[in-house]
């Protein structure tokens, strides 16, 4: 396991980036360009900034939200245990899947969680018997039972 890295620095613009970029992102023709303007920068520091909270894991993901059920497919949370000698193999197979869009490691028996997200129902079972063919490790599927929301807003 790495160890902890110290907090990121975030100043007022940043966190009011956060803020901005979490809902209702503008559907035009330059939304970065809006949503800069709105909080009073540029588009050019917008980017930067935001490339520069990508770079440094302040940010891990940027981008839509989809309820891939209502698009007929479908997506679960999985782990696995992987041999620590294995874990950075495991983990470069499981992320090979273009079904996997997040993995993170964990101190647990199941160290290894990711989550799988397919355009179908059925091809949640097909990623989960590749990755158990591809590492020998068997994957414990925990469907999603009951949604929820979280939006972090940070005081600017």
């Amino acid at each position: 396991m790495s160890a902890r890295t110290a907090p990121a620095s975030l100043d007022e613009l940043d966190r009011r980036i956060v803020n901005a970029v979490q809902g209702g992102f503008p559907i035009v023709d330059e939304p970065y360009r809006e949503v800069a303007e709105s909080l009073g920068t540029t588009e050019a520091d917008l980017l930067a900034r935001l490339k520069r909270m990508l770079d440094a894991r302040v940010l891990t993901r940027f981008g839509p939200m989809f309820q891939i059920e209502r698009l007929g497919g479908r997506f679960v949370l999985a782990a696995l245990a992987a041999p620590e000698e294995r874990f950075a193999e495991v983990a470069e197979r499981v992320n090979a899947l273009p079904e996997v869009a997040h993995n993170y490691r964990r101190e647990h028996r199941l160290n290894m969680w990711f989550v799988l997200a397919t355009e179908t129902p059925d091809g949640i079972e097909k990623a989960i018997r590749r990755i158990e063919a591809d590492t020998g490790l068997k994957v414990f599927a925990f469907p999603k039972l009951r949604e929820f929301f979280v939006d972090m807003r940070l005081k600017a």
